[in-house]
């Protein structure tokens, strides 16, 4: 329609394949980041950028900033750490809950809790919450990059991977997967492979009938 004027996405990582279907549709989309501690979004996607920075949450609004850090240094472009922020609309704290205040800041700095990083443009990429990662065998893995894949094949409507312990891995990804129709574990096995590496490929495929799933619709992968 030719009154839309823009579609305003958050809440979560964006599985590429939805961007590049809004990208066909002529859908403008508007990538954003944020969450209630940031009074909503902190970062936005300007339209003119939401295809040569197609998966990119944008930069910071006005008076706000985004560092990304690991073990207490400031990443370089590229490299993956945890998005902290600090600004005007970011919250003073938590209400009496000083030990939640005492590890969320850090001289004014917010932890947001997510994994990201910035490119050499500034933009920042969001890759998924620091509490979901899974580490197998010493190599790190985001679930929400494993569900993008798997939501980009066609009988799969639903996707939400957790890590399952392991004894020679210490955990490896199961994915937990609501079917459009039939389709077996070993097409979806030879699916990853062909656009993951072999450590992120699912060693288990269960399908189930919902996910879990919380009052914004967030995937809960907790209770996976």
């Amino acid at each position: 329609s030719k009154s839309l004027r823009c579609l305003l996405l958050g809440g979560g990582p964006a599985p590429l394949s939805l961007l590049e279907e809004c990208k066909r549709k002529r859908l403008p989309v508007v990538q954003s980041y944020g969450m209630t501690e940031t009074c909503t979004q902190i970062a936005t996607l300007a339209p003119e950028y939401s295809i040569e920075k197609l998966g990119s949450a944008g930069k910071p609004l006005f008076a706000s900033s985004i560092k990304i850090e690991k073990n207490g240094t400031e990443c370089q472009p590229g490299e993956h750490g945890e998005i902290t922020v600090k600004g005007p609309t970011v919250m003073k704290g938590y209400l009496k809950n000083e030990a939640a205040n005492k590890a969320s800041f850090n001289d004014g700095w917010f932890k947001t809790g997510d994994i990201g990083y910035l490119d050499d443009d500034g933009f920042l990429y969001v890759l998924d919450r620091r509490s979901d990662l899974i580490i197998s065998g010493g190599e790190n893995i985001y679930p929400a990059e494993v569900e993008a894949v798997l939501l980009s094949h066609p009988n799969v409507a639903e996707a939400g991977v957790k890590g399952v312990d392991d004894k020679t891995w210490g955990k490896v990804p199961h994915a937990y997967l609501v079917a459009d129709s039939p389709v077996d574990e070993e097409e979806l096995s030879e699916f990853c492979k062909e656009r993951l590496a072999s450590y992120k490929v699912p060693k288990a495929f269960h399908f189930v009938g919902k996910l879990p799933r919380n009052a914004s619709n967030k995937l809960m992968r907790h209770q996976l």
